[in-house]
């Protein structure tokens, strides 16, 4: 016997307009799955646009009815009743002025966007005084207040600030981002960093305690998953800032750290053998991905330990270099993610624990038999951008299974937004694949799908893909942006209220976030928009020490786009015209310089 809903309950509805009466106030709303909801506005109903971080308030209440046209995509935010079918609006949000308007397309939208994250995480950590990362805490509160308890400094999030500062400043010129990266870079290098001159190799601690003067290395992770490992992902990430900032300066000490770092991947984590991939964890002394010590971490593979090298590192390393050697790296791995992930038989969603011998492990940790949404879009994202490099017919099929499977399951088809943790398979008379933990929303995985089906829709023109990115892009938006202190939230609840109840998710700084993900999200969401979808040219900036990049070759492609789509049309070099370009392949000569020059670089599509 089903029982009736007999309370009231507050929700959101995202969708396109279908309808609007003037006399009863009522207007039609039709979700991305069909359904149609009756929607009224009442006397105190507001609405606004989707606003931009340091973006003034923007009102539009006055204009609201006159913009409920058919065809526009809105938010809207009130109350269903059980003694009506109709939602009582009490919010709406816009996603631009007029009705085939996405503000989040517009060319500067993500530049101004990163420009605010990186100011944000510049204040949090060194307030109005020098940049000095030895002031730099993992734990920043929602303000963006440093923690008094916690002093730990970990290799990953200063890695991953330094890649948001990078970034900043390769969409910006601001000095100041530059400045951040480098230092960065270079404390993570005299702190963070471990060279084994017997092996020639490199491998970064987890972290440091700071104490004043003092500070204590902690070589293994200290995370429940990883205690007492050293897990691929820490090293993996321990890269992203350095490379990021090496595309900038060509400091051939950081390339000298990601070779011995790479070795240290191929010469202890890789799987020699005919079954192949990268381990996931080695002990901390022997360097043995075999070793008992590791317990249930003992000869796995995983997601993070396969996928994470291209976009955290490898990717930028290739673009930098355009070595044939990590092309071919980067092609392993994909290879390897294509023929092993998958598992469509039985599930909509990619395996991502495994053996040894690559038999799915369904029994690891939290993990289970449990799918991480946001890494089969990443999955697809990536897969793209490879096929950039080396065309394949599997990497498009299986970037298209992904993105045409995953709406169903894994984003929220009534609100907008993407689901973080669900079971991959259904039980018996299930239809919709359980919430582990709930059903709350990441920064993260709203980051991966954005990107994914922007690069699908630049790459394969279908409409739907556009459709899916417009959606995710605007969820994000609308939700994730913290407009009063900064920064964007960690999670939000299914209906996109922020979740501010308790720990990490509360913060702006944990072990899981540092200005990352949502920098990467601004870079490559305008590169994707400006230059792929709507045509637009872009700037670049880039500050080469002398003599550092190999042959005096900048190389300038934002990311691995499909050749021919994009060209060089002109260069400044310290806010003068330079002609010594080579506009098709990318990249710049550089003059024999014995100081620094700041070089601005307009890419434009072809």
């Amino acid at each position: 016997m089903s029982t009736q809903i007999e309370f009231s309950f507050s929700d959101l509805i995202a969708g396109y307009v279908t309808k609007y009466d003037s006399e009863t106030d009522i207007f039609g709303i039709k979700t991305t799955d069909g359904r149609e909801f009756k929607a009224r506005l009442s006397p105190i109903s507001y609405a606004k646009l989707v606003q931009n971080l340091d973006e003034a308030y923007p009102d539009a209440t006055g204009s609201m009815r006159s913009m409920l046209v058919p065809g526009r995509y809105i938010f809207t935010y009130g109350v269903f009743y059980p003694d009506s079918p109709i939602f009582e609006a009490k919010q709406i949000i816009f996603v631009g002025r007029q009705a085939e308007d996405y503000v989040f397309e517009k060319p500067n939208w993500w530049v101004d966007q990163v420009r605010s994250l990186a100011n944000f995480y510049v204040k949090a950590q060194f307030g109005d005084e020098e940049i000095d990362y030895r002031n730099y805490r993992t734990t920043l509160s929602l303000s963006g207040a440093k923690s008094q308890v916690n002093f730990s400094q970990e290799t990953d999030t200063i890695s991953r600030m330094v890649y948001g500062m990078a970034t900043a400043y390769m969409m910006t010129g601001e000095e100041t981002f530059l400045e951040a990266a480098e230092k960065g870079t270079e404390y993570l290098r005299d702190h963070m960093r471990f060279v084994d001159l017997d092996e020639g190799i490199v491998y970064w601690y987890h972290g440091i305690d700071v104490q004043g003067e003092r500070e204590q290395k902690i070589f293994a992770s200290e995370f429940g998953d990883d205690y007492d490992a050293i897990p691929a992902y820490e090293q993996i990430y321990a890269l992203a800032g350095p490379l990021q900032t090496y595309r900038l300066n060509g400091d051939p000490r950081i390339m000298d750290d990601t070779e011995k770092t790479i070795k240290l991947f191929n010469d202890f984590y890789l799987d020699k053998s005919d079954r192949g991939g990268y381990y996931s964890h080695l002990d901390p002394i022997t360097l043995d991905p075999l070793s008992e010590s590791l317990g249930r971490n003992k000869g796995t593979k995983n997601w993070n330990s396969v996928g994470d090298h291209a976009p955290a590192y490898l990717i930028n390393l290739w673009l930098a270099t355009e070595k044939p050697e990590y092309a071919d790296m980067l092609e392993y791995t994909f290879d390897t993610i294509e023929k092993r992930f998958p598992d469509y038989e039985n599930s909509p969603f990619v395996n991502e624990k495994f053996f040894e011998d690559w038999s799915p492990d369904h029994t690891w940790g939290w993990q289970q038999n449990r799918a991480v949404v946001g890494h089969n879009m990443k999955i697809a994202w990536n897969l793209m951008r490879m096929n950039s490099l080396k065309a394949k017919d599997s990497y498009v099929d299986l970037a298209k299974k992904i993105a045409d499977l995953m709406p169903a399951v894994g984003s929220d088809q009534q609100r907008g937004g993407w689901y973080d943790v669900v079971e991959r398979v259904l039980d018996k008379d299930e239809k919709i694949h359980r919430f582990v933990w709930h059903d709350r929303k990441a920064w993260w995985q709203q980051e991966q799908s954005i990107l994914a089906y922007y690069i699908l829709a630049g790459i394969l023109k279908e409409p739907e893909y556009h459709r899916l990115a417009r959606e995710a892009a605007a969820f994000y938006n609308a939700w994730f942006l913290d407009t009063e202190d900064g920064g964007v939230y960690f999670n939000v609840l299914a209906n996109g209220i922020p979740f501010l109840a308790s720990g990490n998710e509360r913060g702006k700084g944990s072990h899981s976030m540092s200005g990352y993900h949502s920098t990467e999200l601004c870079f490559l969401s305008a590169v994707y928009t400006n230059l792929l979808v709507n045509k637009q040219p872009m700037d670049f900036y880039f500050k080469p020490i002398p003599g550092g990049f190999p042959d005096n070759i900048l190389r300038v492609s934002p990311d691995i786009l499909p050749p021919g789509s994009i060209k060089i049309g002109s260069v400044e070099i310290d806010g003068k015209p330079y002609s010594d370009f080579d506009t098709e392949k990318l990249s710049v000569k550089l003059p024999d310089i014995k100081e620094r020059v700041k070089v601005k670089v307009n890419i434009v599509p072809t």
